[in-house]
């Protein structure tokens, strides 16, 4: 992609920074086959000389070199505010591999750091390492993780940490802050030079479109639509949705302050550095429409001339009123999904809406609960549920299960079968914040053990894995206020 991001104006050339004595705290062999890196016995590259480059010590292998690494520029919508210029303050771009770009996080500053020093933290290197390994495995788009490198190089947040280096992969990290950027400078051709390289390497079938770059808006708001709607359903939270963290290929990417939730809050905020909910889970969908307003606004100048700008005002306008509906119609499948329904019957969302306004009211665990539903059985009496437990309006819940258990008669399904399928979008194993912050801990103690040990959980979420199983349990009380911010 770096042809695209030639000129001063767009990038800088940027040799990452090297850090004092690195060290290996995690490797992904996902990731590592991903783009053809050979592992020896223990799981780290054969070629040794892969430290160094991870590491940003080094710009080359015994077979690859990285002689052009870039940083580039992007603006954004920061808490609903203009931000202005912004940019790749602590990421590089070492460059492409295998179709995918090899991007190190906190390797230093860039010309685009922002009174910071371009380094990132062991704590919040694997957060994102283990946490975009997590999402892949439960199917959900998201940039990926190729290991993280330590240093004990001192580094100041809210206290003195230290250093680490997170390698990331994607086949492209475009983020609408970069149609943003040039759009807020007037700069047709870069935004025409971002379009058509989307259009040409990534959403080829608005190749043949009649209007291309309306296709292309349509497309890139139908994978964001649907990636928040997956988010919700695995009750996941980012934290940080502003517009120049969002993919425009419709990848999780930015992981900061998220966190899976525990206890169902509808109104759950993950980062305690958003104060007024922007950002909560239940405004997601509303947050990642309006970056599609965001990214609409930015593309009007490539659908017509100024003359013609009150129609592509329209034609993109239109196209935008598509999110919400692909939203929902994602959502509910999703959540029928859940619940084990396999088609779609009058009353199912009243009865989704019913059961997840229970939950909210009694802060029942969501992944356990949902879990747990598919070991429902339709002749068991109700008051054998052990489910009907977790809620305070006994009542409530009893009829809720009254009514649940006659929506699954209507399937035809045998209880077993049903089971299975709810496994399969159901997962057992989330990175919950306690579990994270316990593998932070020891890592902090140069044991990177259980960091490796959760990459292997949570890469089979959806499997029983009865020898792990503490690794499912919601969080013990004095667990359940680990904080995040953006500095996370």
């Amino acid at each position: 992609m770096a042809f695209i991001f030639s000129g001063d104006d767009v990038c800088q050339v940027t040799t990452p920074t090297p850090i004092p004595a690195p060290y290996w705290v995690a490797f992904s062999p996902s990731s590592a086959n991903l783009i053809g890196i050979e592992l020896d016995e223990s799981g780290l590259p054969v070629d040794k000389e892969w430290l160094g480059v991870l590491s940003g010590n080094q710009l080359n292998t015994s077979d690859r070199q990285f002689p052009n690494p870039i940083a580039t520029v992007y603006s954004g919508h920061q808490f609903g505010v203009w931000a202005g210029q912004l940019g790749d303050g602590r990421a590089i771009l070492l460059g492409d591999i295998a179709d995918q770009e090899l991007q190190l996080k906190g390797a230093g500053i860039t010309r685009f750091s922002r009174m910071g020093d371009g380094r990132a933290v062991l704590r919040s290197s694997i957060r994102e390492f283990l946490c975009s390994e997590a999402m892949y495995a439960l199917g959900i788009p998201t940039t990926r993780a190729l290991s993280v490198v330590g240093s004990d190089l001192p580094v100041r947040r809210e206290t003195l940490e230290t250093a680490a280096v997170c390698a990331r992969l994607a086949p492209s990290f475009l983020r609408i802050g970069h149609f943003e950027h040039f759009a807020s400078l007037d700069d047709v051709d870069r935004l025409r030079g971002f379009a058509d390289y989307l259009i040409q390497y990534h959403y080829p079938d608005s190749q043949n479109a009649d209007e291309p770059y309306l296709s292309l808006f349509q497309e890139i708001c139908t994978r964001n639509a649907r990636l928040v709607a997956q988010w919700q359903a695995v009750g996941f939270c980012h934290g940080v949705l502003n517009s120049d963290n969002i993919s425009v290929l419709g990848l999780t990417m930015d992981y900061g302050p998220f966190g899976f939730l525990d206890q169902f809050q509808i109104d759950h905020i993950c980062n305690h550095s958003d104060q007024g909910g922007r950002y909560a889970y239940h405004r997601q969908p509303q947050i990642m429409h309006w970056n599609m307003a965001c990214l609409a606004s930015a593309m009007i100048p490539l659908l017509a001339d100024k003359s013609d700008e009150a129609l592509a005002q329209d034609l993109l306008r239109s196209a935008l009123e598509q999110f919400p509906v692909i939203y929902a119609q994602t959502w509910q499948s999703l959540f029928r999904r859940k619940l084990g329904f396999t088609t779609s019957q009058e009353g199912d969302i009243a009865l989704i809406e019913r059961l997840l306004q229970a939950m909210h009211d009694s802060k029942v665990d969501f992944t356990n609960f949902f879990r747990s539903l598919g070991k429902l059985r339709i002749c068991e009496a109700i008051s054998q549920n052990s489910l009907r437990d977790e809620f305070i309006d006994r009542e409530s819940i009893d009829q809720w299960f009254v009514d649940y258990t006659e929506r699954l008669k209507a399937e035809s399904c045998p209880d077993e079968v049903r089971q299975h399928a709810m496994n399969q979008i159901n997962p057992k194993y989330i990175l919950r914040n306690h579990l994270a912050q316990t593998a932070i801990e020891k890592a902090q103690e140069k044991d990177f053990s259980e960091v490796t040990k959760l990459l292997q959980i949570l890469s089979k979420p959806f499997d029983e894995q009865s020898e792990h199983e503490a690794y499912s349990m919601a969080p013990p009380p004095n667990a359940q206020a680990v904080e995040v911010s953006c500095s996370s």
